[in-house]
């Protein structure tokens, strides 16, 4: 996308789509509230009456909000696989709490005056609970449905992380490709939707008890009209389904080159590279977007397809930094080019699957390559001076990050502040601009097309990676004062995957043969 176009033009263009996203986040939002309305009330009236186990039943829905959102999807994959499954159950655990808690605290808040006299009116015990409790509980019921609706919006945009669909796909997509209108599409849209339903429900609650029991029926029917919103987006058919990152999805080298010029027209879910690869091997997907140098091809048995139409062009590795800090610390050049041509595909490949998949840490990882190849000595004394080394949120950036670590430590008197997981190349590179890092290792196709941006008609006349690195190299010191120094040696494409079993099982090599499988089945 060009970062020159309108935020309203891109939402004009984009409008099926964000309708479509739309309509799956409400209805994702309101599938989990469902099921949490549904437990956490019945669970909230039951501490009310054994107030012995309300402490136990809080303090576990109080923990369960504590774990971190995309942790909690994390867990729930191995469980429920991709897709709505863990979505729903890791939202419905976060809406819990709220509805418990004020469900039981709204009964508990009752006068006793008032229980008493009904008692004296021959009531029963649930006719209390269905006449008198409830219904002067009601208001503080409905704060809690109203807090675990707006915390719903919200961790809803993660859901997108494992093919969940929703807003999230257009925020991800956005951070990834450098395109701020793209984020906007999708974050504007989740705020105004907390927003109203916020304001909906609060003035829900604001209704006194005798107008507020007719309301409670339409309130009714519109969690169940809002829960299916969901189901509709969610069922296409089709004979195979594509895993692919959100950044794969808008680049073209990515989807978009494969729809045009292999007409591949298959099936495809968003999700993330950091559960797209044991989504394939649990045979929850059958084809996914990758790299070249991935551990996890050798870890899950995964097979490249052949491009025979060339639409992954070979890629250099770089560190790439600020002219300024060069001009700080002269003496960083030298250093950072040691790794220069010292790594190759296998060599990375290898590295990788150490960290992505024998979960070996990074540092250990890329401490024990330099002693191999002769390039570790123990840290100097650092000063004052300290350089700031960034990387995106993948294992790869995390082994070079502390590879140039250890160099600057071992051959330079700087110090080192890392600053790694920066998510996607936005964050990454944006931190770069405006002086939050110094360097960060970069890909030279991701430079040529997420953040240069660089017109069809260009791409298409750099023919050799070495031709790409160089017109990169050249923009990104005239565009942003920032240099590319010397390749580490290793291609970092894009790359599509299948398991091998399947590939043999469906006789498909190449991505050709992809295309023709989709066609005639």
């Amino acid at each position: 996308m060009n970062d020159q176009q309108s935020l309203w033009s891109f939402i004009l263009e984009q409008q099926d789509k964000l309708a479509e996203q739309t309509l799956t986040h409400i209805g994702l939002t309101f599938v989990s509230l469902l099921i949490a309305v549904l437990a956490g009330i019945p669970l909230g009236i039951l501490i009310s009456r054994k107030v012995k186990w309300s402490g136990p039943i809080l303090g576990f829905a109080g923990i369960l909000q504590t774990i971190p959102s995309i942790a909690l999807l994390g867990v729930m994959i191995p469980l429920l696989g991709i897709g709505p499954k863990p979505a729903i159950v890791a939202l419905f655990l976060y809406a819990l709490l709220p509805i418990i808690r004020n469900t039981y605290t709204g009964i508990r808040e009752v006068d006793k005056s008032v229980i008493d006299a009904a008692r004296g009116m021959g009531m029963s015990e649930w006719q209390i609970l269905l006449k008198v409790e409830l219904p002067l509980a009601m208001p503080v019921i409905l704060a809690g449905i109203r807090t675990a609706t707006v915390i719903n919006v919200g961790v809803a945009t993660l859901a997108a992380y494992i093919a969940a669909g929703g807003l999230g796909e257009f925020i991800f997509g956005g951070i990834a490709l450098n395109n701020s209108n793209m984020i906007l599409a999708g974050a504007i849209p989740a705020a105004l939707l907390a927003i109203l339903f916020d304001y909906l429900l609060s003035r829900l609650q604001k209704l006194n008890v005798r107008k507020l029991k007719p309301a409670l029926l339409p309130l009714a029917v519109l969690l169940l009209v809002f829960s299916s919103l969901y189901i509709a987006p969610s069922v296409k058919a089709g004979s195979l389904l594509a895993g692919f990152t959100p950044e794969f999805m808008g680049r073209q080298d990515g989807y978009l080159g494969l729809r045009e010029k292999y007409n591949l027209d298959i099936r495809t879910v968003v999700i993330s590279d950091a559960v797209m690869y044991k989504a394939a091997f649990e045979k929850d997907l059958d084809v996914i977007s990758g790299y070249s140098t991935d551990g996890r091809l050798k870890a899950f048995d995964l097979v490249v397809l052949h491009d025979d139409k060339g639409i992954f062009p070979p890629y250099y590795a770089a560190p790439i930094i600020k002219k300024s800090a060069l001009e700080k610390f002269p003496e960083l050049q030298p250093v950072l080019n040691l790794l220069a041509g010292r790594i190759n595909d296998s060599i990375m490949t290898d590295l990788n699957y150490r960290v992505d998949y024998l979960k070996q840490s990074p540092g250990k990882v890329a401490k024990e390559f330099l002693e191999r190849n002769g390039l570790y000595k123990q840290p100097r004394q650092a000063g004052s001076d300290a350089v700031r080394i960034g990387s995106k949120i993948f294992g790869e950036q995390y082994i070079l990050a502390n590879m140039y670590s250890m160099l600057i430590r071992g051959n330079t008197d700087l110090g080192v502040e890392s600053k790694t997981g920066l998510g996607g190349t936005k964050i990454c590179f944006d931190a770069l601009i405006n002086d939050q890092i110094d360097l960060y290792p970069e890909y030279s196709g991701t430079g040529l097309l997420v953040i240069l941006q660089t017109p069809p008609k260009i791409v298409a006349g750099l023919k050799t990676k070495e031709e790409v690195f160089t017109y990169v190299k050249e923009e990104f010191s005239k565009k942003f004062l920032i240099d590319w120094l010397e390749p580490i040696g290793f291609n970092n494409a894009y790359a599509l995957m299948m398991r091998r079993k399947q590939s043999e099982a469906l006789r498909v090599k190449n991505i050709s043969d992809l295309a023709n499988y989709i066609k005639t089945h």
